[in-house]
């Protein structure tokens, strides 16, 4: 079978699922939604060549970047865990009790996350190797919780982790910025490569690197207007998809 990318978007959706546990009405959440929702990166990532898995719900709902044990998960320590409890300004927004956590992980973080192991077994059944994008964006201006609240944030962004981000990876990323004409921050402002918990620090076969793209490129920010530089920021990361799949077909 032929190799194919897994592109993970986990934070694009603006969906909210359920109301149980919020505190708050929906035009708090939907303001909350409209900072948070790393916009169009299911459409920014998007390649038919490739498997996209794709989170149908808000992070503000569940996020399945998150550990789901509190103890790992340092966000948690700012109510965002898994489960969102705070806004990012602080203000109480969700009571999360054990059975609604428990529901909502059964309903929605484990079906994701089966989705996503699937397609990495997959991979690793056909062609002995899976890779992982992380597919994301961020505000041009840190959010109040960002634990990098630096300025002047670079144009694109990789996070790697010390085990499942081989460094020719990280070189032919770094290389293709260059020269594409775009600043781009090693794990600056965000690090760190999702792979699922069953390969998590046990099979180095499974690889993972995270883009994320600095919404000032494309967006009219702080709305989820496209911009004029939509398509060209597109092309960039098509290419870029492009450029990190030629390392498998090396035998990289």
């Amino acid at each position: 079978m032929k190799a194919k990318i897994i592109l993970h978007v986990p934070h694009s959706s603006p969906i909210i699922p359920s109301m149980e546990g919020y505190v708050v009405d929906k035009h708090f959440l939907e303001k909350e939604v409209m900072k948070l929702t790393d916009w169009y990166t299911d459409d920014l990532f998007y390649s038919d060549e490739d498997e996209i898995i794709k989170a149908e719900f808000s992070r503000v709902f569940c996020d399945p970047e998150r550990f789901t044990n509190d103890a790992e998960e340092v966000m948690h320590q700012y109510g965002m865990g898994v489960l969102y409890e705070l806004s990012d300004d602080g203000h109480m927004m969700r009571e999360v009790t054990p059975e609604l956590k428990e529901k909502v992980l059964n309903g929605y973080y484990e079906k994701h996350h089966s989705a996503l192991n699937a397609a990495v077994n997959k991979q690793l059944s056909s062609n002995g190797k899976a890779l992982i994008i992380d597919c994301h964006s961020y505000p041009s201006i840190p959010m109040k919780r960002d634990l990098d609240k630096q300025p002047n944030r670079p144009d694109f962004n990789i996070g790697t982790d010390a085990f499942h981000t081989p460094q020719h990876l990280i070189d032919v990323s770094i290389a293709y910025f260059a020269n594409a004409g775009y600043t781009l921050g090693v794990n600056y402002p965000y690090k760190g490569a999702l792979v699922p918990m069953e390969h998590y620090k046990k099979n180095s076969q499974v690889q993972s690197i995270m883009l994320e793209i600095n919404r000032a490129l494309y967006l009219n920010e702080p709305s989820n207007i496209r911009s004029d530089n939509y398509n060209e920021i597109k092309k960039v990361t098509a290419n870029y998809i492009k450029t990190i799949k030629a390392t498998l077909k090396n035998g990289a």
